[in-house]
């Protein structure tokens, strides 16, 4: 005999993955990682407004998404140039009042290179930690206020595995994604009463055409990176569309402050 369906039993609707009524702010969208998440999330039904410093690239970016059907914006921007984030901001407040669509922020901009602790110079340093930590930091405090005013907002910061492991020349760059980690925490808590969910995302070691090229010059290298990823290969950028896409919808409107860890398993025996 089969147990009756309980007295308070309700159906229970799926969440949406779906961005329609969304405005996503997505920064270094010109190429690599954030093409890709620009791209998949004008699919899904979100505005896109593409910012990095090439204004052909975004250009480019721009028409691949509106051939498709999508709607796209483009503002050209310097991420460690504080005018430039107040210029992006303002852009997409604007764009968000005249559409009353809520704002979604991904932090994805970065700039980073493998260079040894001894070598590393105070330039080296400012100009990774610029376009890193302190461009995701201010870009989240310029657009916050109109989420906030909203009581509702998506972060998504991009942090790394390097923000949670060592590895050779990896000191300046790891600090600075590890600093992202601790602004999403931070954020996460002054905000969650406000509505704003701030959470972020870290990839593991993923192919674009400068990693294949640079994995191809030292396979010892390649190797040994890959030995840490318990799936047994490198990311591909679509590997990391979907973790993105829920963090951006109504299905992760109950998670907030939290590192995503898309890996393949790297860190995911030890975080």
């Amino acid at each position: 005999m089969t147990n009756p369906v309980p007295s308070d039993w309700t159906a229970v609707e799926p969440p949406s993955f779906r961005l329609d009524g969304r405005l996503a702010v997505i920064t270094g969208s010109s190429d690599g990682l954030g093409r890709t998440f620009a791209l998949a999330f004008a699919q899904v039904g979100a505005t896109v407004l593409l910012t990095a410093r090439r204004k052909e690239k975004l250009d480019e970016v721009k028409a691949a998404i509106e051939a498709k059907g999508g709607k796209a914006h483009v503002v050209a921007a310097d991420l460690s140039n504080l005018a430039d984030i107040d210029n992006l901001a303002a852009e997409a407040t604007k764009l968000a009042r005249a559409s009353g669509e809520h704002l979604v922020l991904v932090n994805n901009a970065g700039f980073g290179y493998t260079v040894p602790a001894l070598k590393t110079t105070e330039e080296d340093w400012d100009k990774i930690f610029d376009t890193q930590a302190k461009a995701t930091f201010f870009c989240c405090q310029k657009m916050a206020p109109l989420m906030i005013e909203r009581g509702y907002g998506k972060i998504i910061n991009l942090t790394s595995t390097w923000g949670f492991s060592s590895d050779v020349g990896k000191v300046a760059y790891g600090s600075a994604k590890a600093a992202i980690a601790r602004i999403t925490a931070g954020l996460s808590t002054e905000w969650a009463p406000l509505g704003v969910r701030v959470n972020a995302l870290a990839p593991t070691a993923t192919m674009s055409d400068f990693t294949r090229g640079t994995m191809a010059a030292n396979p010892e290298r390649a190797q040994r990176l890959v030995s840490h990823i318990k799936l047994g290969r490198f990311a591909e950028m679509s590997d990391h569309i979907g973790p993105a896409i829920f963090l951006a919808s109504a299905a992760s409107d109950f998670v907030t402050g939290h590192t995503l860890l898309s890996d393949g398993g790297w860190l995911g025996a030890s975080f």
